[in-house]
Order: C-alpha cells, then sequence, then structure tokens
C-alpha cells in the first residue's frame, strides 16, 4: 500500500527506563481519557468544551498534547462523531443523546508519545450504535491477541478484517495504526484489513492498532474541507477503538490501560 514495512522505527529496549517511560505516558493517557468518558461525554456538552477539559488535564500532568501544532492541527484531541471516521475537529456542535463519539488523545511526557482512543455511547443510542461500537471494540481485542515475537504484522489486519464482516461491518483502510515512542508515527504500519505488507513482531516493537468500522460494506471516508475531518461517503456510522502495545519477549502487553 505503498509503505515499506522493512524499514524498522525505533524499538524500545525492554528493561530500560526508556521502556518506563513510554509506559508512564501511555498509562496518564489512559487515565485521561477514561476520565473524559466517564465525567465530561454527556449530552449538551460541545467537543471545543470537551477538548478544553482534556488539555487541562494533559496540563495538570505535566504533558504535552501531541496532535496541538501538529501538522497545523488546532486542537488538543480529535472528537469524531457518528459518521466521521478519525480526526474530527472539536467546535460548538454539542452532544446530542442519540451520538456516539470518538476521542482521539495522544500525550508527551518525558519524552515519549501515548497513544489511545475510544468510542463513547450516549445515552439514546439505538442497538444498531451500540452493536457497530461493541464489534470495533472486539475487533481491536481480536488484533490484539494475535501479537507476539515472529508473528507477520499483516495478522492484525487479516482478523480485523475478516471478524467485521462477519458481522456485516467494513473496515476503513485510509487510516493505519503505526509505531510510536520517541516520534509520534513511525514503522511499522498496521492495516487493519487483509494485506500484504512484509515484517513481523519482534521485541521492543511499539505500535497502535486502533480499527475503524463502518456500518454497510462502503468503508471510504471524504475528506473535509478543513483538511483533517474525515467522513463516509454514505453517511453510515463509524467508530474506533485503539490501544498502544509493546511487543515483550514472550508476547504482548496493552500499555493503554
Amino acid at each position: 500500500m505503498g509503505v515499506d514495512n522493512e524499514t524498522e522505527g525505533e524499538r524500545i529496549g525492554m528493561g530500560s527506563k526508556e521502556e518506563r517511560d513510554v509506559r508512564m505516558a501511555c498509562k496518564v493517557a489512559a487515565e485521561i481519557l477514561k476520565r473524559a468518558g466517564d465525567s465530561v461525554v454527556k449530552p449538551g456538552i460541545t467537543t471545543a468544551q470537551l477538548d478544553k477539559a482534556i488539555h487541562k488535564m494533559i496540563i495538570e500532568h505535566g504533558a504535552y498534547p501531541s496532535p496541538l501544532g501538529y501538522s497545523n492541527y488546532p486542537k488538543s484531541c480529535t472528537t469524531s462523531i457518528n459518521n466521521v471516521i478519525v480526526h474530527g475537529i472539536p467546535d460548538d456542535r454539542p452532544l446530542h443523546p442519540q451520538d456516539i463519539i470518538n476521542i482521539d488523545l495522544t500525550i508527551y511526557l518525558n519524552g515519549y508519545h501515548g497513544d489511545t482512543s475510544a468510542t463513547f455511547v450516549l445515552p439514546e443510542v439505538d442497538k444498531l450504535g451500540r452493536e457497530l461500537v461493541s464489534a470495533t471494540q472486539e475487533a481491536l481485542d481480536l488484533g490484539i491477541r494475535v501479537c507476539k515475537p515472529g508473528v507477520q504484522i499483516s495478522e492484525i489486519g487479516k482478523v480485523i478484517g475478516e471478524f467485521s464482516r462477519r458481522h456485516g461491518f467494513s473496515v476503513n483502510s485510509q487510516i493505519s495504526g503505526h509505531g510510536i515512542g520517541k516520534v509520534f508515527h513511525q514503522p511499522p504500519w498496521i492495516f487493519h484489513d487483509v494485506n500484504s505488507e512484509p515484517g513481523k513482531m519482534m521485541p521492543g516493537d511499539c505500535f497502535t492498532i486502533e480499527p475503524c468500522l463502518v456500518q454497510g460494506a462502503k468503508s471510504r471516508g471524504d475528506l473535509w474541507d478543513d483538511g483533517w475531518t474525515l467522513a463516509t461517503e454514505t453517511g453510515a456510522r463509524a467508530a474506533q477503538f485503539e490501544h498502544q502495545v509493546l511487543i515483550t519477549d514472550d508476547g504482548v502487553e496493552i500499555l493503554t490501560i
């Protein structure tokens, strides 16, 4: 798909200070996402207010919001509602009781990035919306379960894609997971559908898995004029979950929990 997974990103030294630092960045990112979901996401709040609250939490932890200023991105997190697949820019739009919303946040702490996202269900979301969100979370879990040293990186996309189609959803292929650590985005690139990308997982590989599932068979998104927001062409709803993981000597560990 035009990306070379034979080019390696920088691996994390197992048992090193850098491992401890990346673990801490991920732990803090996970805590902030949970706090936002538990206490801030509710009908009536605007996504700009949500972004402001998340920014405040990040700064209180002595960290910096990695998206802010990244390629001129104007906010501290992304908020993607209903048919927005990824990278929705927080604004004055209030949340409605029927909405699903993905919050994607990355923090930079002590020289390392911690990246995570989740889709939250507001009180009046219908059954189909809840099924989409549940299936997306399960797809992420399945992708993580295949991870261990020596396994082809493409196995992640294989299990996610096959699971999604069995349940009547499609996977958006415009968005990939990525290696991460001192650098926000680096190899390996993690595709979430069946693919033939080369490369095997090795101890110290640190990357995100972040599948975007869409209702129906057409998963492709249109890029809005803001240069960031990617929304489904059909208006179908999308959901995304993301964890940052570390390949260990004998398996995988989720860092953003």
